[in-house]
């Protein structure tokens, strides 16, 4: 088994960390033929803006949103979330478009508005969540299981194939989330 993590912004080598850690290869895609046969993807938090940007720079956005569209295993955390939203709240374009979901950006404020928490996440008891500059879910479509909720906002969802979260998992010494995608992938 391979997992990609998207690694042209943002905060993708602590996600590469933990995949290695539970005994699975990850390989950084950082342009399009490093997406060679791969099980599963993440896309890291960073800025979702330059991250779309640089995802049609280096002509990876076609290759990516099909392979979503396919099936293949997708754990997005933060601004990968805002990558995958069909809608982005007071914004009339989207990135990826594959989550049938909508999106407020920096809904939890600056940096200063970061926090910790825990919650429960689907069938994961206690999970630690760590918000930074996140943004939550306004509205799911179509089928979107809703997996948490922190203050009655909705910070993680499951979509077929997708895993979107407002949080970092890989900021915590907690890999339930990563190994959920390896089941997925497996």
């Amino acid at each position: 088994m391979k997992i990609g993590v998207l690694a042209v912004q943002g905060a993708f080598i602590e996600h590469k960390n933990i995949i290695e850690k539970l005994g699975v290869k990850c390989v950084e895609i950082r342009q399009k033929k490093d997406f060679k046969d791969i099980d599963g993807l993440i896309l890291p938090g960073g800025e979702s803006t330059v991250q779309g940007k640089l995802l049609h720079k280096l002509d990876m956005f076609n290759l990516l949103k099909k392979e979503i569209e396919n099936g293949l295993p997708t754990l997005a955390t933060c601004a990968g979330l805002i990558l995958l939203a069909d809608k982005i709240e007071n914004q009339k374009n989207n990135h990826l478009a594959t989550l049938p979901v909508k999106v407020k950006r920096n809904a939890y404020g600056r940096q200063l508005g970061s926090f910790i928490t825990k919650a429960d996440v689907g069938h994961l008891n206690n999970f630690p969540q760590v918000f930074i500059r996140a943004p939550y879910i306004t509205d799911v479509y179509s089928n979107v299981s809703v997996l948490s909720k922190v203050d009655e906002k909705i910070v993680a969802v499951k979509y077929k194939n997708q895993i979107g979260l407002s949080f970092h998992p890989e900021m915590t010494d907690d890999y339930r989330i990563h190994q959920k995608l390896l089941e997925m992938a497996g």
